[in-house]
């Protein structure tokens, strides 16, 4: 199921687009503050985020800067707001697409198809299989990792927590879903699994593990992977 977060404080235009996304299997959370939105699009890993530009708490494109600090989920601005250099501001920060108020459904739901065709999941080809950095190379169909011209010894554990972390570059991957892919546990006590296997992880591939370049953490929320 496509997961959607609505981020708008009006409750009626919220009513009337969660009604309608359900109506069309699509997954919908809603917040009506752009702290509530941070908050949900660690927790829930949105496919798609539908933005106003006006909250209560704070400028939607301030929102869109935060977002785009570790995700790469596909942003529908929907706003009043129409002078250009509104839209320029939002497109520039990292918006994929500008939708002015008042709005068509069909046409909303039309480019919401298009954001989550763009961003479907597509076969590992040659081209993405192989994930280099400055620091070392990770093969993910050889199960290989390369640094200084010599193999890295992984062990399982090790191997599943980097694949999954590299095939979402930039993104955020939250504590439970790491615990529940690879030890199909969500309790947040068992976090202490993720510190020591992270930790061996930078130990292996990281030049000075203590201030890490591509195993980022993102306290209290997960970690994420930066090429």
């Amino acid at each position: 199921m496509t997961r959607v977060l609505v981020v708008e404080d009006d409750p009626q235009l919220v009513r009337a687009l969660v009604i309608n996304m359900q109506a069309r299997r699509y997954g919908v959370d809603a917040a009506p503050d752009g702290a509530t939105a941070l908050r949900l699009a660690a927790a829930r890993q949105p496919d798609v985020v539908m933005l106003d530009l006006g909250l209560p708490d704070m400028d939607g494109v301030d929102v869109i800067k935060a977002l785009r600090g570790w995700t790469r989920v596909p942003i529908l601005v929907l706003s009043a707001r129409r002078a250009s250099d509104e839209k320029v501001a939002a497109l520039d920060a990292g918006a994929d697409d500008y939708i002015t108020k008042p709005f068509s459904m069909d046409e909303l739901l039309a480019r919401l198809r298009a954001a989550v065709r763009r961003t479907e999941d597509t076969p590992l080809t040659d081209e993405t299989t192989l994930v280099e950095t400055d620091g070392f190379t990770i093969d993910l169909l050889a199960k290989k990792v390369v640094r200084d011209g010599h193999d890295v010894r992984l062990t399982p554990t090790e191997w599943h927590l980097l694949e999954i972390l590299v095939t979402s570059p930039g993104r955020l991957v939250t504590q439970k879903h790491l615990l529940q892919e690879v030890w199909g546990v969500s309790r947040s006590n068992k976090t202490n699994y993720l510190r020591v296997y992270m930790a061996q992880l930078r130990r292996k591939l990281e030049s000075d593990p203590s201030h890490p370049r591509y195993l980022i953490t993102e306290p209290g929320m997960g970690y994420r992977f930066e090429g």
